[in-house]
């Protein structure tokens, strides 16, 4: 249905302008209710847009900041595969300091979420150890001796504890901080997998152990390797993962 769909939020619902970083989505500001929100229109199921939305509910009631979904007129909070989300005031993290609040609310998202389902049709880490496909990674599409390097990575993942992970937020624009909050946006590569993955923060900003941050780092760069492949971000991210 595309953008038309947006009109389902009201009468008066309008896009404004598109936004930077969306890749797989088409995300732009629109206005709804006469207030400034965020639009995303992609192609995620019903199921994979009910589960990011249950968990941002969930955050929310738990206290943390996060984006939340605002119903169309019927009651739905997507439609389409359009979703509106409250818009969020803050700036990226700059020092060292703010990256340690971004690692501090990491660990808080990683306590409420011990024991999530999976998002529909997604795999961990761990999982693509054996399997080679879900939602945005093709292992089938990579070199051979990339798989294993990868594999290698989130092989040393084995038996730690699963919860919600981020998925990307070592990039600055994922996070809108102010001076007492820190929120964490764009949900769209959430999922469960092992927290060691959002860990691998600019500046070790988790106060991880040598060893520990090799570990994330390593496996962090293998999954984003493979859930990019193969553009050359992805190719860059793989050149980073150590041969087997």
């Amino acid at each position: 249905m595309g953008w038309e769909a947006l009109g389902q939020w009201g009468d008066d619902a309008a896009r404004i302008e598109p936004l930077s970083g969306g890749i797989a989505n088409d995300v732009w500001s629109v206005r709804v209710h006469g207030r400034l929100a965020v639009g995303r229109l992609g192609a995620r199921s019903a199921a994979d847009l009910a589960w990011e939305t249950e968990l941002l509910g969930h955050l929310d009631r738990e206290g943390l900041a996060v984006p939340l979904p605002i119903p169309t007129k019927d009651g739905r909070l997507f439609a389409d595969g359009l979703t509106v989300m409250t818009y969020v005031e803050g700036g990226p993290p700059e020092t060292d300091a703010d990256w340690r609040r971004v690692a501090d609310t990491l660990r808080r998202l990683h306590r409420l979420t011990q024991g999530w389902p999976q998002r529909p049709g997604w795999r961990s880490s761990t999982d693509l150890l054996h399997a080679e496909t879900g939602t945005k990674v093709d292992l089938t599409a990579m070199p051979p001796e990339g798989v294993a390097r990868c594999r290698a990575a989130w092989a040393r993942l084995i038996g730690r504890q699963t919860c919600v992970v981020h998925g990307n937020p070592n990039n600055p624009g994922n996070i809108r901080m102010t001076a007492d909050r820190v929120t964490l946006i764009d949900w769209d590569e959430a999922r469960v997998d092992v927290p060691d993955l959002d860990m691998a923060l600019p500046h070790n900003a988790a106060g991880l152990s040598s060893g520990a941050l090799d570990i994330a780092t390593q496996a962090s760069a293998a999954w984003e390797a493979a859930v990019c492949w193969d553009d050359e971000y992805a190719i860059k991210r793989l050149a980073e993962v150590r041969a087997v």
